[in-house]
């Protein structure tokens, strides 16, 4: 049977020393850690993600600004908006939510935060940084997640062989990156990849972040391989009930070491290390 490892369980202790962190600053005379997360028209899901980051962030002692912009925005003012931000020496990290409305460029967005206050680790910079593993970046939240869960129960990665199935930015190519930096060999597919089956059967470590719902079977996981999975999925069950599930065929891995469920796995993670980033940035910018 695998071992079921809950990110949701994780986060609680990550976040006491998030609490612990924030009030070592205080301590010392420094400014609040503060988050500024940006919310372009109103889709459902982002206010419901906003929403959650928001309570995650005052749960931890970190101040949350919220700006609302009208779906028809234009992108000069949000441009103009972030460029406030940027200057701004009271906010330290800055979140603009994912999508935006299709007059806007997320590129030329996400780009024009400061590198230094790109919680979310997508700014060319801290995508540099990582690539090249010069250090002092923010990390993307989700591969970090992922590589804080997989720490909790590898204590040696050198040599593991690691494949990832995903190629995005967001996740696949960042966590890539992560498990290269920790000496493992890794194998970077997608849902096109030819002989993924077999690929996927050769991984100690197998990270799936395909967005397919259980693309991966049983028969693709190699006994006593520690199983990731990244997935969100929204389905609907033949009796009409709606529901979220992985991209792993979850309930066909009992051979597995270890696996993340959907939902409570790398979910949850997500946020806390959006947390952690905005306190590291916070520091970094208190720092001589």
């Amino acid at each position: 049977m695998a071992r079921i490892l809950r990110g949701d369980a994780l986060t609680r202790r990550l976040d006491d020393d998030l609490r612990a962190h924030i009030a070592a600053i205080a301590a010392a005379g420094g400014p609040t850690p503060t988050l500024a997360v940006v919310l372009v028209g109103d889709d459902p899901a982002s206010h419901i993600y906003v929403r959650r980051k928001h309570k995650a962030a005052q749960a931890v002692g970190i101040r949350s600004i919220e700006h609302r912009l009208e779906a028809s925005a234009s992108e000069e003012v949000l441009l103009a908006l972030i460029d406030r931000l940027n200057a701004d020496p009271a906010v330290h990290g800055i979140l603009v939510q994912l999508p935006l409305p299709p007059q806007i460029s997320g590129d030329r967005v996400l780009g024009a935060i400061a590198p230094h206050k790109d919680v979310d680790g997508f700014h060319p910079v801290n995508v540099g940084r990582l690539s090249t593993g010069s250090g002092g970046g923010l990390v993307p939240c989700t591969p970090l997640g992922c590589m804080l869960l997989l720490e909790e129960v590898i204590a040696d990665f050198t040599g593991l062989k690691a494949v990832v199935i995903g190629k995005s930015n967001i996740v696949g190519k960042p966590a890539a990156l992560l498990l290269l930096e920790r000496e493992c060999t890794v194998t970077v597919t997608h849902i096109h990849t030819r002989g993924l089956p077999e690929i996927a059967r050769s991984a100690d470590i197998l990270v799936v972040a395909a967005g397919s719902p259980h693309l991966v079977r049983g028969d693709w996981v190699k006994p006593g391989a520690v199983v990731v999975d990244v997935g969100i999925n929204r389905i609907v069950h033949p009796d009409g009930s709606k529901g979220i599930t992985g991209d792993v065929a979850a309930h066909e891995c009992d051979h597995a070491a270890v696996l993340t469920p959907v939902p409570g796995g790398v979910g949850p993670m997500t946020i806390t290390c959006l947390l952690r980033n905005t306190v590291a940035a916070a520091s970094a910018a208190q720092a001589p």
